[in-house]
């Protein structure tokens, strides 16, 4: 699904290079459910920002779908993100003066998508996550978890073929974190491919491989069934050690 090849990402502050990413080799397949951790700093959001073509790489290759981006103009580039990307935020990000029809509504209206598929597709999302009677209320009128849900309906109602999550959990509380995650490994199962920055291993796990990254750089990479299996072989090791 997308590539990057020697990809760098840095910025020039009064003289002073800091480096984003550093000549980052990824790829990641179609159905994957990714999730990207590292420290304060490591890169990890200048990452989803290129991913998600909020941002531009400073040299290297990134290819989306067989297209290389950086020959893209911001037309194409927009285009893509209406039609393909899906974007989950820490914050919400909802339109407060709107309802939440409204608000999960609008990607729909900026696709020009008509009326009537409109409705139908709204209908949809909202009883699939179970918000059908919140329909008509404000964002304000909503706890946490409600307006993450929203959020996540609003992100799946123009059917993407990647979702991209930025620290999703990071404003909810553990059962309502607990509940986001469990919604974004149902997607996953169904068909669509995740790429999550998050900070905690639990919720990490939930995905189906692992990327950690340092300095700008990916340090590690391996599937999350691959190191939990590790994780129980050092416990016996150790438990056998103490016997």
């Amino acid at each position: 699904m997308l590539n990057f090849k020697a990809l760098s990402k840095f910025y020039l502050t009064e003289d002073i290079e800091t480096v984003a990413i550093d000549q980052m080799d990824v790829t990641i397949n179609k159905g994957e459910f990714v999730s990207v951790m590292g420290p304060s700093g490591c890169g990890k959001s200048s990452f989803l920002n290129i991913v998600g073509m909020l941002d531009n790489a400073s040299s290297g290759s990134y290819r989306f779908m067989d297209t290389e981006v950086s020959t893209l103009n911001e037309r194409g580039l927009a285009d893509i993100r209406k039609k393909h990307l899906g974007f989950i935020f820490q914050s919400f990000n909802l339109i407060d003066e709107l309802s939440v029809w409204d608000n999960i509504e609008l990607p729909l209206i900026y696709q020009k998508i008509a009326p009537a598929e409109r409705k139908v597709k709204v209908q949809a999302v909202l009883e699939k996550f179970d918000i059908s009677h919140r329909a008509q209320h404000l964002p304000k009128q909503l706890s946490g978890g409600q307006q993450q849900r929203v959020a996540v309906a609003r992100a799946l109602v123009s059917e993407p073929e990647l979702i991209l999550a930025d620290e999703p959990t990071g404003n909810l509380d553990s059962k309502n974190g607990h509940d986001v995650m469990q919604l974004l490994q149902q997607l996953n199962a169904e068909g669509a491919t995740i790429i999550m920055v998050t900070h905690s291993q639990a919720h990490a796990e939930y995905g189906s491989r692992l990327i950690n990254m340092l300095d700008g750089k990916i340090v590690s990479d391996q599937s999350i069934a691959d190191q939990k299996l590790k994780v129980q072989m050092l416990k016996k090791e150790q438990t056998a050690d103490v016997l």
